[in-house]
Formats: structure tokens, C-alpha cells, sequence
């Protein structure tokens, strides 16, 4: 068993991995809200997906020549186990979509089972914050004269030859999805019992080699990966950051070069390529709330110049004081060094004095975004 992450530095995730003679490719895509597939849900059950897992089993794989074409049976339902069987690690309150693409480079049994190793591997190397690896193998049966022979990880001849593919994926606590296709009439139970347990090893012995390549998801994502951000407004000012025709927050996408979706209850979502688009659009936005909160970052024009600070007002009639010592991280003697009157500048807002003014900071926004980090 051979695995290696990060193999596409272009991609937002990656990673392949060989059992015998079966090799899987994995790759990660994170997309915005608008990417999340819409179901047809006619009799019932969920209306959208934002996770997703597509399975690739071309021709070559085999050894083989023919068309690609559209997906197929295998398609479709292998796709659809490795996704059930990953699915129940993804965080609820992940914002992105994300599509996982598991293309078999070479098949010999089992490939089901290695999209999801594969899967697994790649959405770590994504920055997924799934909390644990997961894996799978296949149990297959040799049955005779009322004997039974349970084989572990078995290839294409067996799985032709054989009686059982017994596919089990989970993790080290316990069990996420599994698939069993049979060739007799029944099992009997301590048949299915004596396959979990061969299973449950052999999948423990996987998940060591997985975790030796990468043991938890990569603090950070893709340089290449879009950012989102999510902020509240009043309700009561989802109309005036539309506005009429949708005229205010065209100007703001297009300012800013993102994306942004509102949502009913005043909840804003905004997606940005990179930090200063992403920062442009939520110092728009805060515009229009018209509130300035501690914590968050503003774009604002410095309105005074004093040898003790400077005033900068964030919105029409608001703004607050940047003390001298929170002007940079090194000491300076004169605010005239730094800015003028008419000068935009970052600042965040990092409190409320005993008189009610407000407190900005200039290093602190600096540093902040330089970190990539939105509040």
C-alpha cells in the first residue's frame, strides 16, 4: 500500500493512492454556495448536495481500449458509496461545496474502496476539517460443501470467482457505510460477523499507513481555494445593500470582484478570490449597516491629523481616534509620517473608551489582514 498527498499543487486538493494493483487519483474542488447541486427531491428527502463524490472508471484502468462516455452503473454507485461512506465526517458548518473526483488509474478489485481512501487523503490535503481518516476494503467468500473461506482485499478473479464482495468503510471508531453483493442464496450470520471483524483489522492497518502521510486536515486551504466570509446586517437593511434593481450590490461585486448572497434573515455571504477584494466588499457592507463594531475591520478617510492621533471616520458621522501607539508596530514621533488628512486607511475597531468614543487600531488591521484572517 503506497499514499501521497498534495501530488497537483494547482488543485485546491490531491492525492492518490495504490493497493496492489489498484490505483485511485483523488482531487478536491471547494466551491461557494452557488455551486451546491439543487435535487429534485419528488418523493422527498434532501432538496440540495454540497458534497459530492464523482467516480471515474475509464477504459485504460483495465487494460483496455473503448469510448468515455457518460457515467454508468459502476459510476454511479461506486461514486455514490464512497460519498456515503465520507459524507458523515464533513462538518455541518463547513461553508464550501465541495466535489471529490476519484479517477481509477488502474484496477484490479476493490477501487470502490480505495476512491474512499483516497477521498479521505484528499480532503485533508484540501484543509477539510473532516476529524479522522476513513478507509475501506473488500471481504470476499469462497463457499464449498458447506465450508467458507473469507478472503481480505480481494482482486478482480476473486471477485469473479468468489461468492461475496463485502465492502466496509469507516474509520478507527467505527463504521460509515458498507455494500455487500452476493452470488449464493444468504449468508449465514456468523459469515457476516467473521467479514465485519476481518474488516474492522484490516481497515485499522490502512487507516496507520493513511495517517502516515497526513494525520489531520492542513490548517489552512488552497492558495487557490476561495475565500468566504459570513457577516449580519439588519433585516431591515437588505433592501438599502441591494438596492434598486439590484444596482448597490452590483457595484459592490464589481468593485470588489466577488461574489455575495444574501439571505433572509440578514445573514451575507461573501466569496473572494483573494483578501483585498474580500476586504473591500465587507467594508461596503458595513456601510450600509451603519454600526461600527468592535472586532471588525474598516475602510475609512483620515478627517484629522493631531500630534497624539488620528480621526478617521468609517462612515458619514462616525469614525473614531488611532492613538500614536496604535499607529504601527514601531515606534514613530510624528502622525504626519503616516497619513494625512484625506488619506484612506485600515483600521479596526478594538474598543470603546470610558466616554463612549471609539477606539481604532491601524497595526492591528495591518496585521490582520496581512494574516489572511477576517473577523
Amino acid at each position: 500500500i503506497q499514499a501521497e498527498v498534495g501530488i497537483f499543487p494547482r488543485v485546491h486538493g490531491s492525492a492518490i493512492f495504490t493497493r496492489g494493483e489498484t490505483q485511485a487519483v483523488g482531487t478536491v474542488t471547494l466551491g461557494t454556495r452557488s455551486d451546491i447541486q439543487e435535487l429534485d427531491a419528488v418523493t422527498g428527502g434532501a432538496e440540495e448536495k454540497r458534497f459530492m463524490v464523482h467516480y471515474n472508471f475509464p477504459p485504460y484502468c483495465t487494460g483496455e481500449v473503448g469510448k468515455i462516455a457518460g457515467p454508468g452503473r459502476r459510476e454511479i454507485g461506486h461514486g455514490a458509496l464512497a460519498e456515503r461512506s465520507l459524507a458523515p465526517l464533513i462538518p455541518a458548518d463547513f461553508p464550501y461545496t465541495i466535489r471529490l473526483v476519484s479517477d481509477i488509474m488502474s484496477s484490479n478489485g476493490s477501487s470502490s474502496m480505495a476512491s474512499v481512501c483516497v477521498g479521505s487523503l484528499a480532503l485533508m490535503d484540501a484543509g477539510v476539517p473532516i476529524p479522522r481518516h476513513v478507509a475501506g476494503v473488500s471481504i470476499g467468500l469462497m463457499s464449498w460443501d458447506n465450508k467458507t473461506h473469507l478472503l481480505v482485499d480481494i482482486i478482480g478473479a476473486e471477485d469473479h470467482c468468489g461468492d461475496m464482495d463485502f465492502k466496509v468503510a469507516g474509520t478507527e471508531k467505527g463504521i460509515t457505510g458498507f455494500q455487500v453483493d452476493v452470488k449464493i442464496h444468504g449468508l449465514p450470520w456468523h459469515v457476516v460477523e467473521q467479514a465485519f471483524e476481518k474488516a474492522r483489522v484490516a481497515r485499522l492497518k490502512i487507516l496507520e499507513i493513511m495517517k502516515g502521510v497526513i494525520s489531520s486536515h492542513r490548517p489552512d486551504l488552497s492558495p487557490y481555494a476561495p475565500r468566504i466570509h459570513r457577516m449580519h446586517i439588519p433585516t431591515d437593511k437588505i433592501g438599502e445593500l441591494i438596492g434598486p434593481a439590484g444596482k448597490n450590490i452590483r457595484r459592490i461585486t464589481e468593485l470588489s470582484g466577488t461574489q455575495i448572497d444574501i439571505e433572509e434573515d440578514g445573514t451575507v455571504w461573501i466569496f473572494a478570490q483573494d483578501r483585498e477584494g474580500m476586504m473591500t466588499a465587507i467594508s461596503e457592507i458595513q456601510k450600509v449597516s451603519g454600526e461600527i463594531q468592535e472586532g471588525m475591520i474598516y475602510s475609512g478617510i483620515v478627517t484629522g491629523v493631531k500630534e497624539y492621533g488620528a480621526f478617521v471616520e468609517i462612515f458619514p458621522g462616525k469614525g473614531g481616534l488611532v492613538h500614536i501607539s496604535e499607529m504601527s508596530d514601531v515606534p514613530i514621533k510624528n502622525v504626519s509620517d503616516i497619513c494625512k488628512v484625506g488619506d484612506r486607511m485600515w483600521v479596526k475597531c478594538i474598543g470603546v473608551d470610558s466616554k463612549g468614543r471609539i477606539r481604532l487600531s491601524r497595526k492591528a488591521a495591518l496585521k490582520e489582514r496581512q494574516s489572511g484572517k477576517f473577523s
